[in-house]
């Protein structure tokens, strides 16, 4: 019977104690923002894609994507030296061809008769003319991808939003399948 009391005074306390001890407390509950704030400034596209017309490069650098600089100069240089390089050569045959015209013949072209000019001459013009035309076609590129990047610098890139390839085995026949996950953490 001693043990029946204890064990009973014992319950008694501790579940007023439980009770008594819960005081009333105005907590206020505060939404913490989980999503990561992004400035994102319209004008950047506009400022880079300006930044590449006034300088080539400058808008990829701008984007802090120096890697493309080289890439830029490289497209460009190439396609001004053979411009220029065929620009040379084209009135190197065109003077040839008048000169022999006039009655004088040159050193340099001497072994060409009079056809070869000519085609030397067209061939040359037609290489300096694509080469102008690609001087013009990587240049704009070169404002292009400045636009591009650093529009797509602005999206959110991150793991919670992923696709990938999956090899998965059917359960059924043990055959390897393949198949598409696409994620979306919150």
């Amino acid at each position: 019977m001693h043990k029946i009391i204890f064990i009973g005074l014992f319950l008694f306390i501790a579940g007023n104690t439980t009770i008594f001890a819960q005081t009333e407390t105005e907590a206020v509950l505060v939404a913490k923002d989980t999503l990561k704030s992004n400035d994102i400034d319209p004008l950047t596209p506009a400022k880079a894609a300006f930044f590449s017309a006034i300088l080539p490069g400058l808008g990829q650098a701008y984007n802090k994507k120096y890697w493309k600089i080289p890439l830029v100069y490289g497209a460009i240089g190439t396609s001004l030296y053979f411009y220029i390089d065929s620009n040379k050569k084209y009135h190197q045959y065109r003077d040839a061809y008048k000169s022999r015209l006039e009655g004088y013949v040159t050193d340099d072209l001497a072994f060409l008769d009079n056809n070869r000019l000519i085609a030397g001459q067209k061939f040359y013009q037609r290489n300096r003319d694509l080469s102008a035309l690609f001087v013009v076609a990587f240049y704009a590129l070169n404002i292009i991808d400045a636009n591009v990047n650093a529009h797509l610098l602005q999206f959110n890139v991150d793991e919670n939003l992923s696709m990938r390839p999956v090899l998965y085995q059917n359960d059924v026949t043990f055959k390897t399948n393949v198949g598409l996950t696409f994620n979306y953490n919150f």
